[in-house]
């Protein structure tokens, strides 16, 4: 049966096209669902009045994926998990974790347009996870899984012998001073 498509169908086609489909598929789900019209004389008409409407719409899109590119592509995506000493996180790192973490960033992308290597990641390191955009476009986002924990170890030993600072809202201990009397054994100071 051929159709127009009315919106976007995921692994059919773009609004405005025209496609062939199975007439099962075209009058128990496209059709109900409002996702298409019947390929005929007076739907054809409408599809061209609507055309430059229909090219403006796509046009926007394509230029709205590539600023997303931009985004996942810009910088490596950090997400930290608990993990024991051999690198083995507990849990895994899945397409909802990586959605989580890139809404943070304010990028909205749908889950199943994630294409995580393996279906979850397991381990700390480095990965590159593919993200589906529009059409044919495709973002790789780099994928950093560290430890939880790791970076305080790490920091600690990159300062080497830098003062550590006091946290926040605690006051530097004050030293005891201690004086000794005349029988050598020492005794605390009283203010």
């Amino acid at each position: 049966m051929k159709i127009i498509l009315n919106r976007d169908v995921a692994n059919l086609g773009e609004e405005g096209d025209i496609k062939e489909v199975a007439s099962g598929y075209a009058r128990n789900y496209l059709l109900p669902q409002g996702l298409v019209l019947e390929y005929n004389a007076r739907n054809l008409a409408q599809l061209e009045q609507r055309h430059a409407d229909i090219a403006a719409r796509k046009l926007a899109k394509r230029e709205a994926a590539e600023d997303v590119k931009a985004k996942l592509e810009a910088e490596p995506l950090t997400i930290v998990m608990p993990a024991g000493e051999n690198g083995r996180l507990f849990g895994s790192v899945t397409t909802a974790t990586i959605v989580d973490a890139l809404g943070t960033r304010g990028v909205e992308i749908e889950r199943k347009r994630i294409e995580v290597p393996g279906s979850t990641l397991k381990a700390v390191g480095n990965y590159k996870v593919k993200a589906r955009l529009y059409g044919e476009q495709e973002a790789t986002v780099s994928v950093q899984v560290r430890a939880a924990g790791a970076d305080d170890e790490s920091h600690a030993e990159s300062s080497g012998d830098e003062p550590q600072a006091e946290p926040a809202g605690t006051e530097p201990q004050a030293e005891t001073a201690v004086a000794t009397i005349p029988d050598g054994e020492p005794q605390p100071e009283v203010d």
